[in-house]
């Protein structure tokens, strides 16, 4: 059964004269003729009955009417459903984001792709790398931003979008603020705020090892939002990327001996085809100017 021979059909049905029916579906009328005559074949009985001024419906043709009907309804929506998907009109995506990720630099990211898209719908999963990679593999995300100091899963694409260093982040006020470039040795003394999600602490703390250094941890949190407020509130100081630390209160300054540096990258599954909403979001993240300061301090 083929959709135009039902609309043929159809139009008949309406106009009860295959010529009339033929110019309103624009064929010929023997193409008409010949199309019905097929679904006929295909059904097992006539649809109609011939009269000299016309046709008029069989009762088998009453019966199958609404079915059709039904039918070339569905197609129809199908069709718009399809159109509308192209189109990113209501299309939707699931994107997986580590929680290390400062907040501001990326929900200026968002807010300038919502302004270019505003019919793409975005869930944003947050958790650390090792999670979104198990949750893209299984299908769960249809694209990650995250960064890991050991290699990806070789299952995973991994495309670099921008560097950002780490270096410490402490209250508005204390004496780092005096200085431009911190050393991992600065940590040494201090009231330390330990960032328990961060996929970097194990790196820093083997450094730290390596140099004799001992960290006195005053507090542990998974929460990056109450580290950063208990910064800002004079608690501590912590070990963070510098795009993390960029609330009112905070200061960051990078450290050195050794410099500290995350790549955060594009992440999605190898020869997986993505929608026309996923390829529209990656292209938006490799073109988007991470380097700029100035998305953040619009968002501030």
């Amino acid at each position: 059964m083929e959709i135009h021979e039902v609309r043929y059909f159809l139009a008949a049905c309406e106009t009860l004269n295959f010529h009339r029916a033929a110019a309103r579906c624009h064929v010929t009328q023997s193409a008409l003729t010949r199309a019905i005559q097929k679904l006929e074949a295909e059904l097992g009985s006539h649809l109609f009955r011939r009269e000299r001024n016309g046709v008029q419906l069989s009762d088998f043709g009453r019966l199958m009417r609404p079915h059709l009907e039904e039918i070339l309804g569905r197609t129809k929506n199908a069709q718009e459903v399809a159109r509308s998907f192209l189109r990113l009109e209501a299309a939707s995506l699931t994107l997986g984001v580590m929680c290390t990720i400062g907040p501001l630099r990326f929900v200026g990211f968002l807010n300038a792709f919502r302004a270019s898209h505003p019919s793409i719908e975005i869930s944003v999963v947050e958790s650390v790398p090792s999670r979104l990679g198990e949750l893209l593999l299984n299908g769960s995300l249809d694209i990650g931003l995250m960064a890991q100091p050991g290699p990806f899963d070789p299952r995973l694409s991994v495309e670099p979008i921008y560097q950002e260093r780490f270096g410490l982040a402490f209250p508005t006020g204390h004496r780092f603020e005096q200085r431009n470039i911190l050393n991992v040795a600065d940590v040494a003394g201090e009231p330390y705020l330990d960032r328990i999600n961060c996929e970097y602490a194990n790196h820093i703390d083997a450094l730290c090892v390596e140099r004799g250094i001992n960290i006195q941890v005053a507090y542990r949190s998974e929460r990056e939002d109450w580290i950063m407020a208990m910064i800002a509130a004079g608690m501590g100081v912590c070990f963070a990327p510098e795009f993390s630390a960029m609330l009112p209160g905070i200061c960051h300054r990078p450290v050195a001996d050794p410099e500290v540096v995350r790549q955060v990258s594009l992440v999605f599954v190898k020869g997986c085809s993505h929608s026309p909403a996923v390829s529209t979001f990656a292209r938006a993240v490799r073109n988007y100017d991470w380097g700029s300061r100035a998305n953040e301090a619009v968002m501030s």
